[in-house]
């Protein structure tokens, strides 16, 4: 597989010319079928424009309805859906995911709130950003300590909200217009979260919310990103079309060709319990589900029957399927490898 390195050791570059070599990277070289099966369903509300998936304590997925000012659950059992009306009109929901208790938590995008819904009995709670320059919370996650972190991309800050005060604080990103993206909690509790407008990554200490910043190869663009067991960081490079690891140990970085090519646009990403990588690449028609091996660095692909229609995120069950929202086709879906 063609691949390259950037190693940040006390702020010196190592391997510079290499990093910056493969730009233009050409699609990689060995691509295996993916033996999986893509199960889909129609969002019953037409125009939703599902955004991100979630798992629910009980099994269920979970999904933003971003214009549709909803949230839905499907059981994929049944194929049973429900929704959920939202009381701030047009709250544009984007991020979300579950809580211990059952209850679904979401960034209301396009309102400048956190919201959390009780799907008991159906009530749903606001918790408005206190910094006027905080209205597009984007991407959101909760830490062992039930904390719940989230990234604002426009406002260039990260948040932390505590369920049990309803106390936001937030931290703005020393890098201007960084626009800090995707995001994730590695087992040191530390969130880590993507620099999409730039080559970067960072880290923020969950006690001073002092953030780290990271360098990738130059013309990367983190967009979304999966923490494995040993800590790892595979991220997908949206401008240039790769598959990315972060050693933040070492500072070590590895670039992978996606299998489709620099204009494959990578975009949601997580990982199962077998420690396999699976991300969507968004820029070929119809979009890919592609699975990487980081034992053998192998991938292996299979196209969406839908087209996908952008998947922009991505999560992974306990039992290994990946849930999706395939937003430009209203639907949502579920990928399960072959046994």
């Amino acid at each position: 597989m063609r691949s390259r390195h950037l190693i940040i050791l006390g702020g010196v570059i190592l391997g510079l010319g290499l990093a910056l070599a493969s730009r233009g990277a050409a699609p990689a070289s060995e691509v295996g079928e993916l033996k999986v099966t893509i199960h889909e369903w129609d969002v019953p509300t037409k125009g939703a424009h599902p955004h991100d998936p979630a798992v629910g304590p009980d099994g269920a997925l979970w999904f933003t309805e971003q214009m549709a000012n909803k949230l839905g659950q499907l059981d994929p059992k049944s194929g049973a859906f429900k929704e959920y009306p939202l009381k701030v009109e047009d709250s544009g929901p984007h991020g979300l995911v579950a809580d211990r208790d059952g209850n679904i938590w979401f960034t209301g995008n396009f309102k400048g709130y956190v919201g959390k819904l009780d799907p008991r009995t159906g009530a749903v709670t606001e918790f408005k950003i206190p910094d006027p320059k905080g209205e597009d919370p984007h991407t959101a996650v909760f830490d062992s300590q039930g904390m719940l972190w989230f990234t604002l991309q426009v406002a260039n800050m990260v948040g932390r909200l505590d369920p049990r005060t309803g106390k936001i604080d937030l931290k703005k990103v020393q890098t201007a217009n960084s626009h800090p993206y995707g995001i994730a909690i590695n087992s040191k509790g530390f969130p880590i979260f993507c620099e999409f407008a730039t080559n970067k990554m960072a880290k923020i200490d969950p006690q001073s919310m002092e953030i780290t910043e990271y360098m990738l190869p130059e013309g990367a663009r983190p967009r979304r990103m999966a923490i494995d067991a040993g800590d790892l960081v595979y991220f997908t490079d949206y401008s240039e079309g790769h598959l990315g690891r972060l050693d933040m140990t070492s500072g070590a970085v590895k670039m992978w060709a996606s299998p489709s090519g620099a204009k494959s646009a990578p975009y949601g990403i997580t990982i199962t319990p077998d420690g396999m990588v699976w991300y969507s690449e968004s820029g070929v028609k119809p979009n890919t589900i592609v699975r990487f091996d980081p034992k053998t660095e192998s991938f292996a692909r299979a196209s969406i029957p839908s087209g996908g229609g952008t998947v922009r995120n991505m999560t992974a069950t306990s039992d290994g399927r990946v849930y999706i929202a395939c937003s430009g086709v209203n639907k949502v879906g579920v990928v399960e490898p072959a046994r």
